[in-house]
């Protein structure tokens, strides 16, 4: 398939299928003319999945560096002869910052919780 229909398959603008290309992760093939040729179904699951990988929040460097051993949405496989030490400083860095930011939504969500008691004693508590 071409770029625009992997596009209309997936949502993903042209531009951003071609900056994934750019950046390592897809590898589209060229046909004589030039043009790129997806592989069909596996290419929408792959853009999916970078999709997916980059809404959680991993940078593109991350995930050019776990692809390879992705085997679903779920589930990432790196053997441990795979993990480089600068891959997994990436992926212990970026816990971290995950850490940090539910632990701050955390405490967003305690100050309001308590605010709205404060305020309103008679409305039910948010989450219980």
């Amino acid at each position: 398939m071409k770029i625009g229909e992997l596009s209309r398959r997936t949502g993903v603008p042209t531009r951003l299928l071609r900056y994934y290309e750019e950046q390592d992760l897809l590898h589209p093939e060229r046909t004589e003319n030039g043009y790129r040729f997806y592989g069909g179904e596996p290419a929408v699951l792959d853009v999916q999945q970078i999709r997916g990988l980059l809404d959680s929040g991993l940078t593109t460097e991350m995930i050019r560096a776990i692809l390879p051993y992705l085997s679903g949405p779920e589930e990432i496989h790196v053997p441990a002869e795979y993990l480089t030490p600068e891959t997994a400083a990436l992926l212990s860095g970026h816990i971290e910052r995950i850490q940090a930011r539910i632990d701050c939504l955390a405490r967003n969500r305690d100050r309001l919780g308590a605010y709205l008691a404060a305020v309103r004693p008679e409305a039910p508590a948010q989450g219980s």
